[in-house]
C-alpha cells in the first residue's frame, strides 16, 4: 500500500473504522457537541475567527481524557455538532472524520484539559485586538472598567514558536495557574470555563478590554490613570460580578441570550 506523506503542521491521527448500522451517541456528548458548535458559529459571527486557525474545545461529559475539537479544514461558520472530532489527550481520533486535527490546537487544548480539571471548555483566538495587546510589552493595562473587571483572572505565557512541541504543555498549564484568561504573548488569547457559556463570556470580556485599550492608544492622547485603591476595588468587584454566584451568573445569562440570537439568525449547527 502506498504511504501517505505527512503534512507539516497537521497531526496525522489514526481514525476509528466506521461503525456498522446507526451510531447511538450518548445524550450528554451530543448536548456538548451542540453547545460547542454554537460557540464556533458565534465566534465567526463576532468576527473573531481566523480562517482555519484557532480552536475551541470542550471535555466530553463523564470523561477525564476525551474532548471535542474542530476538524482542520472547516471554517467556523460551517461547523456543526456532528462534524466535531472527538479525540483523546494523546491525539487519537475517537470519532470518524475525513479531517485531521491541527497539531498546534491539539497541543494547547490537551494541555489545559489535562492540567485543569475545572477547565471543561477552552477557547483560543488570534483576534485583531487580542493579538495587538499580546504583542505589547505591558500587556493588558488597568485603564478601563472592562480590563479591571477581567484582570484578576488574566495570566501570561511567553511565545515559544508555533505550539507543536508537547513539552510546552507543562509550561502552558503552569503559566495559566489559577487564572481563567491567558494572554499568549506575541500570539493571541485563551480562556477557560466550567461551561462553554462561561468560557465564551470570559473571552468576550477579554476581547472588549483589548479592543478598548488599542482604540484608546490609537487616539494618541495620554491615558487617564486609575488610582491604585480604585484599581484594587474594581478587581474585587470583577471577581464578585463574574463569579458563578454573581449577577453575571458564570456566563449563563449571556450564553442563553446568544443562543437565542443564533436561533433568530436561523443558524443550523445542531445537526
Amino acid at each position: 500500500m502506498k504511504s501517505v506523506p505527512k503534512k507539516p503542521g497537521v497531526r496525522q491521527l489514526s481514525s476509528v473504522p466506521k461503525p456498522r448500522g446507526k451510531r447511538v451517541m450518548d445524550p450528554g456528548e451530543w448536548a456538548a457537541r451542540v453547545e460547542l458548535a454554537a460557540a464556533y458559529r458565534l465566534t465567526a459571527m463576532m468576527g473573531w475567527d481566523d480562517m482555519l486557525g484557532t480552536h475551541i474545545s470542550c471535555r466530553v461529559p463523564g470523561t477525564t481524557d476525551e474532548f471535542l475539537i474542530n476538524p482542520y479544514g472547516m471554517l467556523f461558520d460551517e461547523i456543526t455538532a456532528s462534524s466535531l472530532i472527538k479525540c483523546d489527550v494523546d491525539g487519537g481520533k475517537l470519532s470518524d472524520s475525513p479531517y485531521e486535527i491541527n497539531e498546534a490546537g491539539f497541543t494547547i487544548h490537551s494541555a489545559i484539559h489535562m492540567g485543569r480539571a475545572d477547565a471543561h471548555a477552552v477557547m483560543h483566538l488570534h483576534s485583531q485586538f487580542g493579538v495587538a495587546v499580546a504583542t505589547q510589552k505591558h500587556g493588558l493595562l488597568p485603564v478601563t472598567q472592562q480590563a479591571l473587571t477581567a484582570l484578576a483572572l488574566v495570566r501570561y505565557h511567553d511565545f515559544e514558536g508555533v505550539a507543536q512541541d508537547h513539552d510546552e504543555r507543562e509550561r502552558l498549564v503552569k503559566d495559566l495557574g489559577d487564572g481563567a484568561m491567558l494572554i499568549l504573548r506575541n500570539h493571541g488569547t485563551l480562556t477557560v470555563g466550567a461551561s462553554v457559556g462561561e468560557m465564551f463570556a470570559r473571552m468576550y470580556r477579554l476581547e472588549r478590554a483589548c479592543k478598548f485599550q488599542i482604540t484608546a492608544m490609537t487616539g494618541g492622547a495620554a491615558l487617564n490613570p486609575v488610582p491604585k485603591e480604585i484599581v484594587d476595588h474594581t478587581l474585587q468587584q470583577g471577581r464578585d460580578i463574574y463569579s458563578g454566584e454573581g449577577r453575571g451568573a458564570g456566563g449563563t445569562l449571556m450564553w442563553a441570550a446568544l443562543l437565542r440570537r443564533l436561533a433568530r439568525e436561523g443558524a443550523r449547527y445542531d445537526c
